[in-house]
């Protein structure tokens, strides 16, 4: 699915729009907490998450994340987008909850993207 298509489905707002968002995701992962996104996401996923702050973005290159929606109309701290817009990652914020925008997503065919994470 296309990027576009994604920011429409979720209403959201491209807050960095000097970065290519010509880019296809080929699944999504939901989180707040980075950890389960280092060990439960696969490569080209859309990331929604209600974390602004620049550890988001870092754990998104690790991950091989294409894009990051903040839920909840939340907007990024300033290094948060400077990162971000470094790196070309798309940032986007959607006035979704995590549960609504996800749930959107997958009712439009973008598959989930989560793996089983180990229990300790």
């Amino acid at each position: 699915m296309n990027l576009k298509e994604i920011i429409e489905i979720v209403d959201g707002t491209l807050l960095n729009p000097q970065v290519d968002t010509n880019i296809e995701i080929r699944g999504g992962i939901g989180a707040d907490l980075m950890s389960d996104v280092l060990a439960a996401s696969q490569p080209d996923a859309i990331l929604m998450t209600g974390l602004t702050n620049p550890q988001v973005v870092r754990t998104a290159q690790m991950a091989d994340i294409r894009a990051i929606v903040f839920v909840r109309g939340k907007q990024p701290q300033e290094q948060t987008l400077a990162i971000a817009t470094q790196e070309n990652i798309p940032l986007i914020t959607s006035p979704c909850g995590m549960f609504e925008g996800c749930g959107r997503l997958h009712e439009t065919g973008l598959p989930s993207f989560e793996s089983n994470v180990p229990s300790d």
